[in-house]
C-alpha cells in the first residue's frame, strides 16, 4: 500500500505557474505508475498527466501538454507537476494516484489508480 499527499496548490494570477509535489510513502515508490487528474466545481474528474515507475514513459492530455509537465525524483518517492501559463481554467482539485501494476495504455482511466491523495486546491484568477 502507499500514501499519496499532493501540495503546492494556491492561488495564481492568470498567467502564471505553479509546482504541485505527490509525496508518496510506504512500498517501493518506483513499482508505481502515477497520474494527475483535476477536478473542477460541478464536473467530472480528467486526466491531466501521468509518468510510468521509471519516468521513462510520460503521457498528458492534449490539451496541456504544452503547458503542463510531469516528473519524478524516485530517490525522494516525489513526483511533481509544473503547470506554466495558468488559466483560469485549469481552476480545480487536482489529485494524484498510484498504480501497481500500471497499465501503459490506460493512463487516462481513473479505474488504473489504485490509491489516490486527498488534492490540494489550485484557483487562477486574477
Amino acid at each position: 500500500q502507499v500514501q499519496l499527499v499532493e501540495s503546492g496548490g494556491g492561488l495564481v494570477r492568470p498567467g502564471g505557474s505553479l509546482r504541485l509535489s505527490c509525496a508518496a510513502s510506504g512500498r517501493t515508490f518506483s513499482h508505481y505508475g502515477i497520474g494527475w487528474f483535476r477536478q473542477a466545481p460541478g464536473k467530472e474528474r480528467e486526466f491531466v498527466a501521468s509518468i510510468s515507475g521509471s519516468g521513462g514513459r510520460t503521457y498528458y492530455a492534449d490539451s496541456l501538454k504544452d503547458r503542463f509537465t510531469i516528473s519524478r525524483n524516485n530517490a525522494k518517492s516525489t513526483v511533481f507537476l509544473q503547470m506554466n501559463s495558468l488559466k483560469p481554467e485549469d481552476t480545480a482539485v487536482y489529485y494524484c494516484a498510484a498504480a501497481d501494476p500500471y497499465s501503459s495504455p490506460s493512463y487516462y482511466d481513473t479505474g488504473t489508480y489504485h490509491y489516490w491523495g486527498q488534492g490540494t486546491q489550485v484557483t487562477v484568477a486574477s
